[in-house]
């Protein structure tokens, strides 16, 4: 059974930093791009970031470019978000979701149940 748990989530001032986990298994986590998605109050999915299988490739959504770093431990089947600059605008619950393939391409078939981000002094 796939299974993605995620945490880190917490209040934090504007301008501060989080890092956020996803703890994989299930399934063999080093042959799976990986995603997190956020979803805003009153708003709509979005995806933030993607990681390829191999960690070697990433892409951001425009709105976190330079502010956000994804990265993988598939050693520990592990992925990691570290948000930095953090904005009010960032406050949303963030989830990990699995890619249905090792590329970017082709959605996402798995989602955790997310954790929780609050942007606000």
């Amino acid at each position: 059974e796939v299974q993605l748990v995620e945490s880190g989530g917490d209040l934090v001032q504007p301008g501060g930093s989080l890092r956020l986990s996803c703890a994989a298994s299930g399934f063999t986590f080093s042959s799976y791009s990986m995603n997190w998605v956020r979803q805003a109050p009153g708003k709509g999915l979005e995806r933030v970031s993607n990681i390829v299988s191999s960690g070697g490739s990433t892409m951001y959504a425009d709105s976190v470019k330079g502010r956000f770093t994804i990265s993988r431990d598939n050693a520990k089947s592990t992925l990691y978000l570290q948000m930095n600059s953090l904005k009010p605008e960032d406050t949303a619950v963030y989830y990990c979701a699995k890619g249905a393939s090792s590329s970017s391409a082709n959605g996402m078939d798995y989602w955790g149940k997310g954790t929780l981000v609050t942007v606000s002094s």
